[in-house]
C-alpha cells in the first residue's frame, strides 16, 4: 500500500511558502516532486537548488509566492559543513574523484588563523561541476564529458566563516553565512590548499535561507505523514493551515507601505499611486504595497509615487 496519498481529483489554489528540511540523497527537483503529489498546486517552485548530497532548507513557493523568489534568492544563506582533510577531489565533495593527497593536518589554531582571509568580498573560482554556463553549455556536463573546464574567479561576500569543532585531526567543522553565489565547497577546497594541504566538503546542511529559518523547517517524512492521516475525501486546506506561511513572509527586508481600499483597486490595474503620509517614502527601488496586511503588488517609489511591477492575485 503506498504511503503517500495523492490529490488528483483537481488542481489546488494555494499561496504561500513551505520550507522544507530537505533530506539527503535526493535532488532539489525530485523533493519538489513530492511535494506536487501531495499537495498538488496550480503553481510551484523552489528558490535555491541544494545538491543531493546536501540537507537542509530549501524554500519551497506556490502560486502567488513564486513572484517573491528572486528576493529569496538573493538574500543571504547560512551553510554548516564539515571539511575532511588530506584530500582533494574534482568535484569538491564526496562525489567526485580523488586528484590530490596530503600528510599534513592541520590544528584548529591554524585554521582559526586564516579564517578572516576567507570574510568579506573575495574572489572565488567556482568548482568545475557546477551549474555556471561556459559557451552555452553546464559546466557540470563539459567536466563529466572529460573536457578541462576552466572558471574564472568571481567576487563573493562571505559575510561569517566561524569554525565549530574539530571532531578529530582529519575534520573540521565550519559555519558560512554568505551571499548569493557562493560555493561551499570552492571554500572548503581553498581553506586547504591555504593550510598547505588538501579539503573537500564530507557533509553540508544549509540552515537559513533569506527570511527563513531554522525554526521554519518541515520534514519531508512529517508532511507525508500529515498527508497520510487525513480522511479520504478530505481536502488539503489543514495541510496548508498547518505547514504553508503567508506570502508577505519573503519579503521582511523589502519597504512596505501600506494604501487604502481605493489605491489598491487602482494597483491592482497596473496604475501608480501618490503615497499619503507624512513618513511615505519618496523614493525606492524596490518596496511591496499592502492594504490590510496583504501584499498588493511589488513596485518602486519615485517622487512619492508607487509604481507597481507584479500584482499579487490574493
Amino acid at each position: 500500500m503506498a504511503r503517500q496519498k495523492q490529490f488528483k481529483r483537481k488542481k489546488n489554489t494555494i499561496n504561500g511558502w513551505l520550507v522544507l528540511d530537505k533530506p539527503y540523497g535526493i535532488t532539489s527537483n525530485e523533493a519538489l516532486g513530492k511535494i506536487k503529489r501531495i499537495f498538488s498546486p496550480l503553481k510551484v517552485g523552489h528558490a535555491g537548488t541544494l545538491d543531493p548530497r546536501a540537507s537542509g532548507l530549501l524554500p519551497v513557493a506556490f502560486g502567488e509566492a513564486t513572484k517573491t523568489v528572486p528576493f529569496v534568492m538573493d538574500g543571504r544563506k547560512v551553510y554548516r559543513f564539515e571539511v575532511t582533510w588530506g584530500t582533494e577531489t574534482n568535484t569538491d565533495d564526496t562525489e567526485g574523484e580523488v586528484i590530490a593527497t596530503s600528510d599534513v593536518r592541520p590544528a584548529a589554531d591554524a585554521i582559526k588563523g586564516v579564517l578572516g582571509e576567507f570574510v568579506g568580498t573575495i574572489m572565488q573560482v567556482p568548482p568545475k561541476f557546477s551549474a555556471i554556463k561556459v559557451g552555452g553549455e553546464r559546466a557540470y556536463d563539459l567536466a563529466r564529458d572529460g573536457e578541462d573546464v576552466e572558471l574564472a574567479a568571481r567576487p563573493i561576500d562571505v559575510h561569517r566563516l566561524d569554525l565549530v569543532e574539530c571532531p578529530d585531526e582529519n575534520r573540521a567543522v565550519f559555519e558560512a553565512e554568505c551571499g548569493k553565489g557562493t560555493y561551499v565547497r570552492a571554500l572548503a577546497r581553498d581553506l586547504g590548499r591555504r593550510l598547505g594541504t588538501c579539503g573537500h566538503v564530507t557533509e553540508l546542511r544549509r540552515l537559513l535561507v533569506g527570511p527563513f529559518a531554522e525554526d521554519d523547517l518541515i520534514a519531508l517524512d512529517e508532511l507525508l505523514d500529515a498527508a497520510e492521516e487525513l480522511e479520504e475525501g478530505e481536502g488539503i486546506d489543514a495541510l496548508v493551515e498547518e505547514f504553508v506561511l503567508p506570502v508577505r513572509d519573503a519579503m521582511d527586508e523589502l519597504v512596505e507601505v501600506p494604501v487604502s481600499d481605493d489605491d489598491a483597486a487602482k494597483i491592482r490595474k497596473g496604475m501608480a499611486v501618490l503615497l499619503r503620509g507624512r513618513d511615505a517614502p519618496l523614493n525606492t527601488e524596490i518596496a511591496f504595497a499592502s492594504y490590510a496586511n496583504v501584499p498588493v503588488a511589488i513596485g518602486s517609489i519615485e517622487k512619492g509615487r508607487f509604481q507597481p511591477s507584479r500584482v499579487f492575485h490574493l
